[in-house]
């Protein structure tokens, strides 16, 4: 299997790779189109700030290429948020692959006092709707690390709740994405990440 790991101006690729890697999977790290094109798989990850990223993506032309992959993509973290219609973050029209829009947490002490922004550590992930995840994974913990998250909507694969309820998984079509990070998120991310791997999907 060829899995190609989209290379831009993010942090958080390397982790991703090394999470394959223990996985037995050699990913091609890559910002190349027709290598991108015809890898089965195609992962988007990312840390950074939205604004400057899509405008990295438009520059490199990476926006269309994405938009158009017909293979399963996976997105991670910024990757979600990108592949998201607006984000707040900038206020930047995205990639508008889900429906969904991108909002900043915001302090909710009297509700959680504990409540900090970013939103960081473990936190579980529940009402799963998509073949990304199987039913032992209802409720398990995974690993976020995110001042802004995604809203509720049709796309919503899975929910986390900091306090309110927010998109922590998305899917539509081949396009699916998660906000939290598998590749720091122990056998559950790893069970995830194997469980894209091993998706039948006929574009």
């Amino acid at each position: 299997m060829k899995v190609a790991i989209i290379k831009y101006n993010a942090g958080n690729i390397q982790s991703v790779d090394y999470a394959l890697k223990r996985l037995g999977v050699e990913a091609s790290v890559t910002a190349d189109p027709a290598e991108i094109r015809s890898a089965d798989r195609v992962i988007f990850p990312g840390v950074g700030e939205a604004s400057t990223t899509m405008a990295y993506l438009k520059n490199h032309r990476l926006d269309q290429l994405i938009a158009e992959l017909k293979q399963p993509v996976l997105g991670i973290c910024l990757g979600l948020q990108l592949m998201c219609r607006h984000s707040e973050e900038g206020d930047v029209t995205c990639l508008g692959i889900f429906e969904e829009t991108i909002k900043k947490f915001k302090l909710q002490q009297d509700l959680l006092p504990a409540m900090k922004v970013p939103h960081m550590g473990w936190n579980t992930i529940s009402n799963l709707k998509s073949n990304l995840f199987d039913q032992t994974l209802e409720d398990q913990y995974c690993y976020f690390v995110h001042s802004y998250y995604a809203t509720v909507g049709k796309d919503t694969a899975a929910l986390c709740s900091y306090p309110s309820p927010f998109s922590a998984a998305l899917q539509r079509d081949n396009f699916y994405a998660v906000q939290f990070h598998p590749e720091k998120s122990g056998k559950v991310g790893a069970r995830i990440l194997e469980n894209f791997l091993q998706l039948s999907f006929q574009p």
